[in-house]
């Protein structure tokens, strides 16, 4: 049996494939390969539909008037829907609005205000640049020094890489749940639970893993989370990100971005700023409303079929990037820098060659189209409602073909 045939079977035994005919492009010729599902989810054809409802019934029908009757309260409605499907959250504890940049933002400033005798961030190098940015510039508007944590490629940060670095100083922990490159899944409740002991408070980056990993915020007693929505939640681009806050942080919780929206009575129009109870303190300006509309699409299939059956199938699909991997691309000198041990790695594979950075763009032309992470790293992101084996085996044999050459 060839790699094909291989991979058709697969698709055939594939409990979740009859979810792949429910979003834009999945028959187009023109693209055989689409393995950058963690970076741009494929739009679920059901928006199409919602969107023209919500111009033609919802802004175009009642206008101003849906303020009222649900716009105002959709960060948290949407929040809640996001935490009951896929973060383990109890309701009252996610709002949806921001990007993750402001988001992140907004937490790490919080987790500070609640440690203000503390004068350490902990965060690492091979964190996403936006998490490293924004660290950088909050320690220097604060006068915080940063600990950094180096991690090695193909890896990501352990319980021990922390509990080097953490003690009496540590305020806040900045991490990723899946490593943007090489896709390590971290320890949450043990690195959550070291730098509670040394008195610390974590915020915990989900973009990789939200959607694609079961996650329990509230079981693993985490402080702060945040995660954007149009990679596995395929609410498309630009689509607003969600955060966390554990519903014990509320009272005392201090944002910096303090808007309109985020006030005991917004249209009170009050002369000073008087933080709503709860979560919503956390909203800042007016959510886009309409942004939200895909994410809700794509939430009823992540319901449907449940995050247990999505990272099940999630393992399947890596397993078998990994198994062509093998075959096809090891011996042309191919290093595979994620980990094999599915049970820290995430939805993604990456695979480095010094080819690679001029391979890319051919790959692109031909409509196989992967991702790329400097320097020379090709990351396989497989979403598992609407990814097949086929496109994977595709897109490996592709690569394969390329080298060849």
């Amino acid at each position: 049996m060839n790699w094909a045939e291989r991979a058709a079977q697969h698709d055939a035994q594939d409990a979740l494939a009859g979810f792949r005919s429910q979003f834009a492009g999945h028959d187009d010729p023109a693209v055989p390969a689409y393995l950058d599902g963690n970076s741009l989810g494929r739009p679920p054809l059901a928006a199409k539909q919602r969107w023209a409802d919500f111009v033609e019934t919802e802004w175009g029908g009642r206008l101003i008037r849906g303020w009222d009757e649900g716009w105002f309260a959709k960060p948290l409605a949407l929040g809640d829907r996001i935490a009951a499907a896929t973060l383990g959250a109890a309701a009252g504890q996610t709002i949806v609005g921001d990007s993750t940049t402001v988001s992140l933002y907004k937490l790490v400033h919080a987790a500070l205000a609640a440690r203000p005798d503390r004068s350490e961030i902990v965060v690492d190098r091979g964190n996403f640049p936006t998490d490293r940015y924004i660290v950088e510039g909050i320690a220097r508007d604060t006068g915080r020094t940063i600990r950094w944590i180096d991690v090695e490629l193909g890896a990501g940060v352990t319980p021990d890489d922390v509990a080097a670095v953490i003690g009496d100083q540590t305020a806040v922990v900045l991490l990723s749940h899946v490593a943007f490159r090489s896709g390590f899944v971290a320890d949450v409740p043990a690195i959550t639970a070291a730098v509670h002991e040394a008195g610390g408070l974590v915020v915990w980056d989900l973009c990789h893993s939200v959607g694609v990993l079961p996650i329990e915020l509230d079981a693993w007693g985490v402080d702060f989370a945040a995660g954007c929505s149009y990679k596995y939640l395929n609410g498309g681009p630009g689509a607003p990100a969600f955060l966390y806050v554990r519903a014990e942080h509320h009272e005392l919780a201090q944002q910096p971005i303090q808007g309109w929206m985020g006030v005991r009575d917004s249209f009170e129009m009050g002369p000073v700023y008087e933080p709503a109870e709860g979560i919503r303190r956390f909203v800042s300006g007016t959510p886009p409303v309409n942004a939200m509309i895909g994410i809700e699409a794509m939430l009823d299939l992540v319901e449907e079929a449940g995050i247990g059956a999505i990272r099940e199938k999630s393992v399947a699909l890596t397993e078998f990037a990994i198994e062509l991997y093998d075959a096809l691309l090891a011996p042309s000198g191919v290093e595979l820098t994620s980990p094999r041990d599915a049970a820290v790695r995430g939805g993604h594979v990456t695979i480095d060659h010094e080819r690679f950075p001029a391979l890319i763009g051919e790959l692109w032309s031909e409509g196989v189209i992967p991702d790329f992470r400097p320097p020379a790293g090709i990351r396989l992101g497989l979403s598992p409602l609407s990814t097949s084996f086929a496109e994977v085996e595709h897109a490996i044999s592709r690569i394969a073909a390329g080298l060849a050459r």
